[in-house]
């Protein structure tokens, strides 16, 4: 419910910013530009505002799910994650965790792309990795 409630209050904050940001390029145009003896006809500030107002759409469209996105790849959660090794850790590469591609280093010589690997810390942005073969107290060790 809470997630809707966010959602539902997302969107209309995006309405009320577009209409304000509407409201200041409509004063730009018919107000402030002719101060300096530039003067835009009508046709030209509805087409700006047409433009600006698909542009505010299309950006709202692209933005709203990042903005829902919960966190599940805090620093928390991350750690004891199974990934997969997108380029071999030797001692560094990438792997994928959690559907992200992350820094890594191996704790263990060379790990080949494809391995399962498990993550045991996190420093900044990069994971520390051991292969997903070795035993559960091993790997958090």
């Amino acid at each position: 419910m809470a997630k809707k409630k966010s959602a539902r209050w997302h969107t209309v904050y995006s309405i009320i910013s577009t209409v304000i940001e509407e409201a200041g390029i409509a004063a730009l145009f018919l107000w402030l530009m002719p101060l300096f003896g530039i003067v835009v006809p009508i046709w030209g500030v509805i087409l700006v505002l047409a433009g600006f107002a698909v542009f505010s759409y299309f950006m709202y469209r692209i933005g709203h799910p990042t903005i829902l996105y919960e966190a599940v790849n805090s620093p928390e959660s991350i750690v004891g994650s199974t990934g997969v090794v997108e380029r071999s850790l030797n001692p560094e590469g990438y792997v994928r965790v959690c559907g992200e591609l992350w820094q890594a280093s191996g704790t263990e010589g060379n790990v080949e792309k494809g391995e399962e690997v498990i993550v045991t810390s996190m420093d900044g942005l990069k994971l520390t990795v051991v292969r997903k073969s070795r035993s559960i107290d091993e790997q958090l060790h």
